[in-house]
């Protein structure tokens, strides 16, 4: 399961994503409101922990408008914000859950949990490009229907470049993509993968068309 930590205060985000970690949950870490959007571009996420008072907007703000622009997972409004009118404000607003700071975080991950247990949102679209598809869910891929054995890299760069079909794909957004914030990019670590996803793409082509 993957979660998404959007908390400018960074030494809490770090603190919260590595407690999360520790119980087995995959994190990244949106610094603003802006960087949240753009993860949510690239990558699927199981679960959003929303802190109100960022840097570049209000989270309730952010929360209404990207519910309207996108299915989103659940979101769990993590802030120090305590009336009973923010919280209600923050339910209303389409939190799924509300937490007050500062919290414990073995009650933090259990309401993550009993998050994570409720039915999904329907299974996202297959994404296509002529011969090539890629079913966001199970993380398949296929070339004229043959299926395509990728990394789970391999995979999230696909994802990315098909959302991105035509468009300029920064090495910042690539690296966002295929790396959580306390992994490691090494040099030449992203073209490694790219050069790994282009030559199964094109041996898989060129097998399709000589079945052809």
């Amino acid at each position: 399961m993957r979660v998404l930590i959007i908390e400018d205060n960074a030494r809490l985000a770090r603190l919260t994503a590595e407690g999360l970690q520790r119980r087995g949950l995959s994190c990244d870490i949106a610094q603003t409101l802006a960087l949240a959007s753009d993860s949510l571009d690239v990558a699927l996420f199981d679960l959003l922990i929303l802190d109100l008072g960022m840097p570049d907007g209000d989270g309730l703000d952010w929360l209404r408008a990207e519910r309207r622009r996108r299915d989103l997972p659940p979101a769990l409004i993590l802030t120090a914000r305590d009336a009973l009118e923010d919280r209600v404000a923050g339910l209303d607003a389409g939190g799924d859950d509300y937490v007050v700071k500062p919290f414990d975080l073995d009650e933090l991950a259990a309401r993550v949990r009993a998050l994570l247990r409720r039915p999904g949102p329907r299974a996202p679209a297959i994404l296509e490009l002529g011969a090539l598809s890629f079913d966001p869910g199970s993380r398949m891929a296929a070339v004229s229907g043959n299926a395509l054995e990728l990394s789970r890299r391999e995979a999230n760069l696909l994802e990315l470049l098909m959302r991105r079909a035509g468009t300029v794909v920064r090495r910042e957004a690539i690296e966002d993509a295929l790396y959580s914030f306390d992994e490691t990019v090494t040099p030449n670590a992203v073209e490694a993968v790219v050069s790994r996803l282009r030559r199964r793409l094109t041996v898989r082509r060129h097998a399709a068309e000589k079945n052809c």
